[in-house]
């Protein structure tokens, strides 16, 4: 069978080529240039040299225009009303199990396989999402969109591996990914500063504002209401007589809302544009394990399916910093139901 691996330029996606090589299947590498070619050039030299060293062919995709419109796009709008993004999901979402499998689909692979941490399976007639083996390295929790049909269509060689495994499995097979450093930062905001990158790409300055107490008592002045996020407490720029922390942003009214870290709790959250990985809603409310960040535990909790591709989640003990724009991802146990945008 052959597969069309999406490939990066860094170790997991040369790695799970070189695997599925050794597994008998008739690869293809390809790599999406998200960017100018004179930004992506480093790396799309790194990836067509994996591929080189593993004898396959190797392709470039052009899809700037859809990286910009679907992804980066999104990202500037959830801040701007707001929210806190996470610009690897909707990147998954849409371009690499979205716009990279309909390009593979067209150019004639059956399969599409990707570097990601995590595990599929076929249980009674259907794909089931599960964590990788090693939790230090798992990422289901960026996964949670995937429908059956992208499951169906999808192989994740990296599941049982942890990441020296993978490192010595480049070394073993010559590849020059094999020492790469992984990224750390979103790939289209290198240096880390998001509001600086918004700013810019809209041509606006976002203007100051009044930072607040609970009752609207005016604390202070604020840079701009993009630079804060939902639980910070560093960088406010006030002198103040207690810790207090953003607990809250209104962008309508340019006010963000400061209070003690006991206000940063809560058990409740309603998300949007929800994904059940089985293809429908449990038809009564199910406990659940559910993480709201990528580096956080699960935690126990009730979920109900309210409709309108919406769910209401209630946790048994309150959780920190919910926070609008992330997402909620839903387990049972290693198994991933699905997930959704928190409201």
């Amino acid at each position: 069978m052959n597969v069309l691996i999406a490939m990066s330029g860094g170790v997991d996606s040369s790695v799970a080529a070189l695997l599925l090589q050794k597994e008998g299947y008739t690869c293809g590498g390809a790599m999406m240039r998200l960017f100018a070619p004179e930004v992506t050039a480093a790396g799309e030299q790194d990836a067509a040299s994996a591929a080189s060293a593993l004898g396959i062919p190797f392709s470039v995709y052009d899809m700037q225009d859809m990286f910009h419109k679907w992804v980066i796009q999104d990202f500037i709008n959830v801040y701007k009303a707001g929210g806190t993004p996470n610009p690897c999901i909707t990147c998954n979402r849409t371009m690499k199990f979205g716009a990279f499998l309909d390009r593979a689909r067209q150019d004639g692979y059956k399969k599409i396989a990707t570097g990601h941490y995590a595990k599929i399976a076929y249980e009674n007639g259907q794909y089931v999402l599960y964590r990788a083996d090693d939790p230090a390295k798992d990422q289901s929790y960026v996964l949670w969109s995937l429908t059956q049909d992208q499951l169906s269509a999808l192989l994740l060689p990296l599941g049982s591996c942890n990441k020296e495994e993978a490192r010595a499995a480049a070394r073993a097979g010559r590849l020059g990914t094999a020492d790469k450093k992984e990224s750390q930062d979103i790939c289209f905001v290198p240096d880390g500063d998001y509001a600086g990158f918004i700013e810019r790409s809209l041509g606006i300055t976002f203007p100051p504002g009044d930072f607040i107490d609970e009752t609207g008592r005016v604390l202070g002045r604020h840079r701009g209401i993009i630079r804060y996020t939902i639980g910070q407490r560093r960088g406010l720029g006030l002198s103040l007589r207690e810790p207090l922390y953003v607990i809250r942003k209104d962008a309508a009214s340019n006010q963000v809302v400061l209070g003690p870290s006991e206000k940063l709790f809560s058990r409740e959250l309603q998300a949007g544009q929800v994904n059940w990985i089985a293809g429908q809603p449990p038809k009564e409310p199910i406990r659940v394990q559910a993480r709201i960040r990528y580096n956080q535990k699960a935690f126990p909790a009730t979920v109900t399916d309210v409709g309108g591709d919406v769910f209401h989640l209630e946790f048994d003990e309150p959780q920190r910093a919910v926070s609008p724009g992330q997402s909620a991802v839903l387990y049972d146990e290693d198994r991933v139901l699905g997930g959704g945008i928190i409201l």
